[in-house]
């Protein structure tokens, strides 16, 4: 590709958000990912996700089997049916599903960065095979078991419990807030034993495991959460993950799926942002379009810079992440200010949009209501905010 054809395509590609030419530094194989990925959300999600919404249900299984397909779930990990795509390719990916909808997101960060991460990373070479292609082609949904009713912020204090009877292990415990728990075949579930933190591969048929389906949710609601009960259930000695020892895997996991986060929030918010933008520059009042006013140029013009700033931010991070260099502290400053900075952009552009900001028939309040729960989950902002206190003063303010 010449220079000039370069430039040309460059310039196609570039929206009036990318005040930056950020697209400029993507690869040619980025942008072809990005184009897949925002086809099959204007395809599959766009057209339904306000109907989901409103019902509080999401065709699951369907969705994760064309997200198969496509090579999305799990596609950072590699062997298996997975893949192998980069961390800035999963990342762009992931700012196009939330770009639908952060609980079509969700499905996908649960399922690959969650689940199957932690199959993959500390799982037999005999569960991998069992369930990591089945998982790949989205023939089968995985959650991650690590959140309990009385213990979020702090999994140390993690009250589920795993004991040794002979050469099973038998789990009892609950867990609350569980994503994909309702229509999952296997949880990743985390559990104290006497030899400390242990994760287990628990098929949801097992004998003793009940999920039961969150309702009344005022987020999130395209998106199946559950909680899971574990009443005596009896494993096998092999559906412990052998290389999972301490909460260092549960957290690693942790950091594998707000690495996703940081990119995807942005999708929710250039979806706000480009929402306000069209709204501004057709409704006319005053004798004419909201866009010329001071007032609203200002509100667009402060939102932009902010949204180039986090992209900037996801696309640092996932340079470092395929050199090898990314560290959980450096996730911590992605997720702490895209998605604080995302909410507030929804917010903003609700107010650009006056009463009519309110309605299903535009995608802000959706946005706005979802950023909610995705400023809570994989650790609070205030979480954050410690784990880059500790980084810069080399002190625990956790304890």
């Amino acid at each position: 590709m010449s220079e000039r054809e370069r430039a040309n395509h460059q310039a196609q590609s570039m929206t009036p958000l990318d005040l930056l030419d950020i697209d400029a530094s993507l690869g040619e194989e980025e942008r072809q990912i990005r184009a897949v990925v925002r086809q099959l959300v204007d395809d599959r999600v766009r057209p339904y996700v306000a109907g989901w919404y409103e019902d509080g249900q999401v065709p699951a299984r369907e969705l994760a089997r064309e997200f198969g397909k496509l090579g999305l779930l799990g596609m950072h990990l590699t062997g298996y049916g997975c893949a192998g795509a980069s961390a800035v390719a999963y990342g762009l990916a992931c700012l196009e599903l939330e770009a639908g909808d952060s609980g079509v997101r969700s499905l996908v960060s649960v399922q690959g960065s969650l689940a199957m991460y932690a199959i993959w990373r500390y799982g037999s070479e005999e569960q991998k095979q069992r369930w990591l292609p089945a998982m790949a082609a989205g023939e089968a949904i995985g959650c991650f078991g690590l959140t309990e009713p009385d213990h979020g912020s702090d999994p140390a204090s993690m009250a589920t419990r795993a004991r040794r009877d002979g050469d099973d292990w038998i789990l009892d415990g609950t867990k609350m807030w569980i994503t994909n728990a309702p229509v999952a075949d296997v949880a990743v579930i985390w559990a104290r034993t006497d030899e400390g933190v242990r994760g287990f591969a628990v098929p949801m048929d097992t004998p003793g495991v009940t999920a039961r389906e969150i309702r009344h949710k005022m987020s999130l609601r395209a998106s199946l959460t559950g909680e899971i009960v574990l009443d005596g259930v009896r494993l096998p000695a092999d559906a412990r993950l052998p290389e999972a020892t301490g909460l260092k895997a549960p957290l690693s996991c942790l950091t594998e799926a707000r690495y996703g986060i940081v990119w995807g929030a942005l999708g929710a918010a250039r979806d706000c942002l480009e929402t306000a933008l069209s709204y501004a520059t057709t409704r006319t009042q005053f004798g004419r379009p909201l866009a010329g006013f001071q007032l609203t140029q200002a509100k667009l013009a402060d939102m932009a810079v902010e949204w180039n700033k986090g992209l900037l931010l996801a696309s640092h991070l996932g340079r470092l992440a395929d050199a090898g260099k990314l560290r959980p502290e450096q996730v911590s400053v992605g997720k702490l200010n895209n998605v604080r900075e995302a909410l507030a952009i929804a917010r903003q552009c609700r107010t650009i949009l006056g009463a009519n900001g309110i309605s299903g028939e535009y995608p802000i309040m959706r946005h706005a209501n979802n950023l909610e729960s995705v400023l809570t989950y994989e650790g609070t902002s205030e979480i954050h905010q410690l784990i880059v206190g500790q980084r810069l003063t080399g002190l625990s303010a956790f304890a």
